[in-house]
């Protein structure tokens, strides 16, 4: 591709310099011959005026050899014409056979009493000359010179003109060929870039821009694919983001039908039960209702917690934010789940943060968190045992960070990552037994992420688990209204 733009590039040159140099011939052997003709005038003028001293105002003082003699030492013709244009001697031609001169522009000029000349044909010898005519004591003097002569001078100075020019143009070709060799690598180049852009190989970049149009081209060309390449990239963000969030709604979709579908398959064949007779049964009847009112409440908290999320997701979930004691939001959660824990004789133990310690959140929110953090541990932590919640400054941050610490089964290691996903239990059969709807770590996490803090957990198996979350110092500038929907579509 190099070689055929600089082909292209040179041909290019090559024919400007080639009209340029016809241009110059046509327009120089112009101006040549004129000015050639003008000073071989003037020459002969002078040499007329020292042949008009030689015949000393009698055209045949001098013999006929004589007078051819000087004509041949002129190179030329030479005439005498009389004041009635009758042809007195001519160095060519018998004078009685030649017509009257008179009417000859050059001879008509001259007896004005003027320089005349003309370049025309010879109506005698049939061949064009230059004449010069000038006034003399018998009639005129004219010397003629045959334009071949003229011709030949001016042929002869053409030639070294169009020589100088040619050499001239030679250091111009070789800085062309300089030129278009370097003009036709970076055209390439920036085809070859060209390509690749349609290719779809949008990384790809022209090295070292110069200031020079190309550059600027170059640049502008960069610009684009840069500018291609984020927004094919975003684009592919975007899908990955679409695909994933499709997968999410048909596991969200396949999760909550599986969880809506046990229990009201508890209650409708219970219900169906008491219809064909069981109602009247005084050893089954209270039993079925109160199987039939434990699935109603587990919808009841699952339609809860949906809704719940929901609201985070959709930014209608309303957050006041304010400043409160940290220690006073732990203890009301705490004294609100005493009387659940205190029916396994499992102790709330309190470690509260240093005394007048603030943090900038939501309270119904930290009660929400607090609350499912505490009832699962009470869930999953043997009676007899304790539960201690600690809240602590986060060193060099200004944050606070809350712990709920429980001494119960523990977790499998490989299961903490995805502990905070929607419907997600380490065991599911007994999540359901203790009437978990698989959405309460998901809330704990949407709702911690809203307020600006971080949420995790550590555990070790048969020793227990930590689930703990922070909340900032300081007011952050969030909005009031949920902005983590592009988190909570992820779990």
């Amino acid at each position: 591709m190099t070689g055929r733009i600089f082909l292209k590039l040179i041909f290019t040159v090559l024919s400007i310099l080639i009209v340029a140099l016809v241009a110059v011939d046509y327009l120089a052997s112009r101006v040549t011959e004129k000015t050639y003709i003008d000073t071989l005038t003037n020459d002969l003028a002078s040499t007329g005026r020292v042949l008009g001293v030689m015949f000393d105002g009698d055209p045949h003082s001098r013999s006929d050899a004589e007078f051819q003699k000087v004509a041949r030492g002129l190179g030329g013709r030479l005439t005498l014409i009389a004041p009635d244009g009758r042809v007195i001697r001519d160095s060519e031609a018998d004078p009685a056979k030649m017509e009257n001169h008179k009417s000859r522009p050059e001879v008509a000029e001259a007896l004005r009493g003027q320089l005349g000349s003309a370049v025309r044909d010879s109506t005698t010898v049939r061949a064009p000359f230059l004449y010069v005519a000038m006034p003399a004591d018998y009639g005129v003097l004219r010397l003629a010179v045959p334009l071949s002569e003229v011709r030949s001078g001016v042929h002869a100075i053409r030639l070294q003109m169009l020589t100088a020019v040619g050499m001239a143009f030679l250091p111009a070709i070789i800085l062309a060929a300089f030129f278009a060799r370097g003009v036709s690598a970076r055209l390439a180049t920036i085809i070859d870039f060209a390509g690749k852009l349609a290719q779809g190989r949008f990384e790809a970049r022209l090295q070292s821009p110069s200031g020079d149009e190309l550059g600027i081209l170059e640049r502008k060309l960069n610009e684009t694919g840069e500018k291609l390449q984020n927004t094919v990239e975003e684009l592919q963000r975007e899908h990955t983001e679409l695909e994933k969030l499709e997968r999410i709604r048909k596991d969200f979709v396949i999760n909550v039908s599986h969880e809506l579908r046990t229990p009201l398959a508890s209650i409708q064949g219970y219900t169906e039960t008491l219809l064909d007779g069981a109602l009247h049964d005084p050893n089954n009847n209270v039993r079925f209702l109160s199987i039939i009112r434990t699935n109603a409440e587990r919808l009841g908290r699952l339609t809860a917690d949906l809704l719940t999320l929901s609201r985070i997701e959709l930014k209608t979930q309303r957050f006041q934010f304010a400043g409160y004691y940290i220690n006073t939001l732990v203890e009301d959660s705490v004294d609100s789940l005493r009387p659940l824990a205190e029916k396994k004789a499992i102790r709330l133990m309190l470690d509260g943060a240093p005394d007048r310690t603030e943090v900038f959140c939501d309270a119904e929110a930290v009660h929400q968190i607090l609350s499912n953090l505490i009832d699962n541990a009470i869930k999953y932590t043997p009676e007899s045992s304790t539960i201690r919640v600690s809240a602590s400054p986060v060193d060099g941050k200004d944050f606070v960070k809350i712990a709920v610490t429980d001494t119960g089964i523990g977790i499998p290691e490989e299961d903490l990552p995805r502990l905070f996903e929607r419907f997600y239990r380490v065991d599911k059969a007994r999540s359901r037994e203790l009437g978990g709807t698989g959405l309460g770590l998901a809330i704990v996490k949407h709702l911690t992420k809203a307020m600006g803090g971080e949420v995790g957990v550590t555990s070790v198996l048969e020793q227990g688990s930590t689930f703990w979350f922070t909340l900032p110092v300081h007011d952050l500038g969030l909005s009031e209204e949920s902005t983590v929907q592009g988190q909570l579509t992820g779990s």
